[in-house]
């Protein structure tokens, strides 16, 4: 059954409210090797972090995942404010000892009083932790749903520009499996030429000359190479269209890929077939390049 194939990079937002309290998560990803989520959020939610971890472990495989957690609680903030007479007054006590003993003028604000800690103080009631926690997993769930989604359509578009890549890379080793029988032809007719001109008899030993090329045909031969580009080939658009975590699995076919080519480069001495080959080795590159966006 086919799967999305899904980009490494991606972003979720979601908001989740009850009772005038509203959690948002947002998230962001780019490419990383393995599965790296870094969680930022109030203390209050430090119990929860272990769900969310095991949340997100469980949408996606790879990435580098910046998790982002805010807490706005409506209710708390038009809480109960309590004026503390009796520590304000020991304040003031404070202030004109320190006036008296210093022979200064006591100039004590009232926004200086009120500043002071505990004059003034705000109660709230501690939320239940069960109803923050179902709160922060609806947003959780929220923000992961639009991230996957993100990433799944991001995903698509370089499973199309891959197989089209692939299909570019099929059409330069059907070039190079055309070309190299006609390198070896030319070689001996080229051959068979030098020692005519070089010989006054024109009887020349056809079997030197075909020990020769077949000596070679033997160096620049490609054929195996070709042979395992092709299944590489194969074996890459059976992934794509499969889909699911697959970026490390194709990451080691374009390896082979580039293995492969580097190889027909370095056995090539025939201009039209070298200009195919690095041809080829930038497709396979451009590849390797996609593929490390993949998760």
């Amino acid at each position: 059954m086919s799967q999305d194939v899904q980009s490494m990079t991606g972003f979720g937002r979601y908001t989740a409210e009850k009772d005038q309290k509203k959690i948002t998560v947002e998230m962001k990803s780019v490419n990383h090797r393995y599965l790296d989520l870094s969680v930022k959020m109030s203390k209050r939610f430090n119990a929860f972090e272990a769900d969310i971890r095991n949340y997100m472990k469980d949408s996606i495989s790879r990435g580098k995942v910046d998790i982002f957690v805010n807490y706005e609680d409506r209710a708390a903030a038009a809480g109960s404010v309590t004026y503390n007479r009796d520590v304000a007054a020991r304040y003031m006590e404070i202030y004109r000892k320190m006036a008296e003993d210093f022979s200064l003028e006591p100039d004590v604000t009232l926004s200086m009083l009120a500043s002071c800690p505990e004059v003034i103080t705000t109660q709230t009631a501690d939320d239940p932790e069960e109803e923050l926690g179902e709160l922060l997993m609806e947003a959780l769930k929220g923000a992961c749903a639009v991230f996957v989604e993100q990433r799944a359509a991001e995903g698509g578009r370089l499973r199309e520009d891959l197989l089209g890549k692939l299909r570019d890379i099929a059409g330069y080793v059907d070039e190079i499996v055309e070309r190299s029988p006609q390198v070896i032809e030319e070689y001996r007719t080229g051959l068979t030429e030098k020692i005519r001109a070089v010989v006054a008899d024109r009887n020349i030993d056809d079997s030197r000359v075909l020990t020769e090329a077949a000596v070679f045909a033997d160096k620049i031969c490609v054929d195996e190479e070709m042979v395992r580009m092709k299944s590489h080939i194969t074996a890459m658009e059976q992934a794509l269209k499969k889909g699911g975590p697959i970026g490390r699995n194709l990451d080691f076919i374009a390896q082979e890929m580039n293995r492969e080519v580097n190889t027909t480069l370095s056995k090539s001495s025939d201009i039209a077939l070298s200009e195919c080959a690095v041809k080829l080795k930038t497709e396979v590159e451009k590849v390797r390049e996609q593929i490390q966006n993949i998760e």
